[in-house]
């Protein structure tokens, strides 16, 4: 049953407040904040000087989600809220789809491939076993240094459980690969 707190519009306050919570920088991915992930989901406020947000961790048990809840807690007691509680939200789970398209720019920029888009997908998914070398042709990745198809995978993780390590066959660079979810 949806209540009528869930289905009114945000406030313009609640706007700003989200605008200042968003603008939290991801602790593992300092390039982006949490807007751009993709993880702030709501700001709610509950009264003078309460406020209420709700979060998605990127994946259950994420070690972030505490480091992100203490930032959104101190830059919203910055801005005058004195009571900030931060709730964790697991449904609908967070997806790389929900990264915007700046945050994707950005993690390019960064020379972090973005994950591909899984949501387009409609109707059985087709699944190989095959090598580990990959073309952009068959996934739609591509070098984010100079843009090549040619890439292989190096390893199923990197520096976070969010991220693969691929390297370039065009022009040799190692980089990151934002894991699609």
């Amino acid at each position: 049953m949806v209540t009528p707190q869930e289905t009114r519009q945000e406030t313009p306050l609640e706007a700003e407040l989200r605008r200042i919570a968003g603008s939290v920088p991801d602790p593992e991915l300092p390039v982006l904040n949490l807007e751009e992930l993709g993880v702030l989901r709501a700001v709610h406020t509950r009264g003078p000087g309460r406020v209420e947000v709700e979060l998605s961790p990127t994946y259950t048990g994420c070690p972030a989600i505490e480091a992100m809840s203490s930032d959104i807690e101190r830059v919203l007691h910055e801005h005058g809220i004195p009571e900030v509680t931060v709730r964790p939200v697991l449904a609908p789970a967070w997806s790389t789809d929900d990264i915007t398209p700046e945050g994707r720019r950005k993690l390019r920029e960064f020379g972090i491939a973005p994950p591909r888009p899984t949501r387009e997908t409609t109707g059985p998914v087709t699944v190989a076993l095959g090598p580990t070398r990959h073309t952009a042709d068959a996934t739609g990745l591509t070098c984010p240094h100079c843009g090549s198809p040619d890439t292989e995978l190096l390893s199923r993780f990197s520096s976070t459980a969010c991220k693969a390590l691929r390297r370039c066959l065009s022009c040799r660079e190692p980089f990151d690969h934002f894991k699609e979810l």
